[in-house]
């Protein structure tokens, strides 16, 4: 059996390992690095008093493999120290979005509508001479359209499907298609206010969640109003 072969892929296993508990409590990381680093100089020990005295081991190969175990145990040090570095900087750009929760953000993301007409922002494409909105509900269905004038004033919703009927309370998305000499030349989002509930932690970083769950990144938001703003 080679026994450096086996020392080497002892190392493997140790590194593998290590990263793979990244996410276990800093303590709990050094005890089994420490642990995994006894059982490395064991090995290490058995390889020196069983090679072969006709044909020893070069002294540089052990440096070699002590520089590669030592290498991965900093390796791994080094990922626990960043992830909690992530995990604070993400409680801080929280902790500093916390006063956005209560306050309108303007999105272009699906919106609740509670029966009470909605104020629309939407931005037709350049040299629009016709537009029309389209009204879509949660499942992506299209329930209402109507034509609207080709420009950026806003327009308000009254929450009615296309025979004038009331719809429903719940989740809506707005479109804006745009035309010029009856071709359709651009569809793009429409954005509207929506209340901030929430401030929760995402995997790149702080996310707002909206009425009725939306998830939206700071990035997303284009404006924020007071509740009471009109």
């Amino acid at each position: 059996m080679d026994v450096t072969s086996t020392t080497t892929q002892t190392a493997s296993r140790t590194a593998a390992g290590a990263q793979g508990g990244a996410t276990s409590q800093t303590a709990r990381q050094g005890t089994l690095i420490n642990s995994d680093f006894q059982t490395f100089l064991v090995m290490l020990t058995t390889q020196m008093q069983n090679q072969d005295p006709l044909n020893p081991i070069e002294s540089s190969d052990y440096a070699a493999q002590l520089a590669t175990f030592s290498g991965v145990e900093q390796q791994v040090k080094t990922n626990t120290l960043l992830e909690s570095l992530a995990s604070q900087m993400g409680l801080s750009s929280m902790a500093q979005m916390a006063s956005w929760v209560g306050m309108e953000a303007r999105v272009s993301v699906p919106v609740m509508f509670d029966g009470a007409p909605l104020t629309l922002y939407p931005a037709p494409a350049e040299g629009t001479d016709e537009a029309v909105l389209v009204v879509l509900n949660a499942s992506g269905q299209e329930v209402a359209r109507q034509q609207v004038a080709p420009s950026d004033d806003p327009v308000t919703w009254a929450g009615t499907d296309a025979s004038g009927a009331p719809l429903a309370s719940g989740s809506y998305a707005f479109r804006l298609e745009s035309y010029a000499a009856g071709e359709l030349v651009g569809t793009t989002a429409v954005d509207c206010y929506a209340r901030i509930d929430e401030v929760r932690s995402g995997a790149d970083g702080a996310l707002l969640v909206l009425q009725g769950g939306a998830p939206v990144a700071p990035a997303e938001i284009r404006a924020l109003r007071s509740p009471a703003a009109g």
